[in-house]
């Protein structure tokens, strides 16, 4: 195992293509039994982080240990104990939703018996057992989600990466994939995933890190992350298109504010409080609203973005 037990070890890795460094020097220690996720916007150096930990991309330089082994050493040994869901559904097509599963796991070279067993295991899981003898192409892109991740579980992994799982699914489709990953979890099953979706890295994430540039720019829980870099509440103010926003009107009232193009964001610790007083002020929203504090907050405030520019 890695320093302290860790199932992932990284010092100052970084990931070089050409001139252009994807990834600049981080530290990352992944616990055994949590689920971890790097966050950021595309480009952030998220995949690069996870395609070397997956043993599909060798780094560039620092020190990467998985599973208590180098990658470029013991790269085999650590695919075997690897479960691996990439960011496109690569399935057959061709092939039924069962022997896909079959298939796989013989590239494990487990026995017919065992991967026949474990495929009814990991149907019913992915609750896709009356689909089991349909071919793939015809199912839902949540459907096909589940089945790429229950193929990700056939050789029993330690250690589960997921590339954005659940970008282009519904909200129906992406709630229940994240019952089947909190329910892994449960089972003992160690999560790495990278999201761009703040709510989905607030649902599963015991801890994460923020990726900007190549760069880890906060590290913690979803909790202790808002905590820090953002308040308690957030009142989002609406004025009409074309309108500028008062801002000036509005010095003093809260403890940060942000101008996007569509609305004011101010930061306070009691959001209904603030809107009276800009009331007081003669402030005239279109319309505002009173929310807590999330991770985009915090993204917004390392980055000077949202995550979705």
């Amino acid at each position: 195992m890695g320093e302290n037990g860790a199932l992932v070890h990284a010092r100052d890795l970084v990931k070089q293509f050409g001139d252009f460094a994807a990834v600049r020097g981080i530290d990352v220690e992944v616990r055994r039994g949590e689920a971890f996720g790097f966050l950021g916007p595309n480009g952030a150096g998220k995949s690069s982080t996870m395609r070397m930990v997956a043993c599909v991309s060798p780094r560039t330089g620092g020190d990467l240990r998985v599973l208590g082994m180098d990658p470029e050493r013991d790269g085999p040994r650590i695919r075997a104990r690897l479960g691996v869901v990439p960011q496109q559904d690569n399935l057959d097509s061709e092939l039924t939703v069962r022997q896909n599963l079959h298939v796989y796991g013989r590239f494990f070279g487990l026995s017919k018996a065992h991967v026949r067993a474990k495929a009814t295991e990991l149907l019913d899981f992915a609750q896709l057992t009356d689909r089991a003898e349909d071919e793939v192409e015809p199912l839902s892109g949540g459907m096909k989600r589940r089945l790429t991740i229950a193929r990700s579980l056939i050789n029993d992994p330690e250690l589960l990466l997921l590339d954005e799982p659940t970008t282009g699914l519904d909200p129906q489709a992406r709630h229940l994939l994240w019952d089947r990953l909190f329910r892994l979890k449960q089972n003992g099953v160690t999560l790495i995933i990278t999201t761009h979706y703040m709510d989905e890295a607030e649902q599963l994430c015991d801890r994460l890190v923020v990726m900007d540039g190549g760069r880890i720019v906060a590290e913690g829980s979803p909790s202790e992350l808002i905590g820090r870099y953002s308040t308690r509440e957030v009142l989002e103010l609406r004025f009409p298109p074309g309108e500028p926003a008062p801002e000036a009107d509005l010095d003093g009232l809260c403890d940060r504010l942000e101008v996007l193009p569509d609305r004011l964001l101010l930061y306070t610790a009691d959001g209904e409080a603030v809107l009276a007083a800009a009331h007081a002020r003669g402030v005239r929203p279109v319309s505002s609203l009173v929310r807590r504090s999330t991770l985009e907050d915090v993204f917004l405030h390392l980055t000077g973005r949202t995550l979705v520019d």
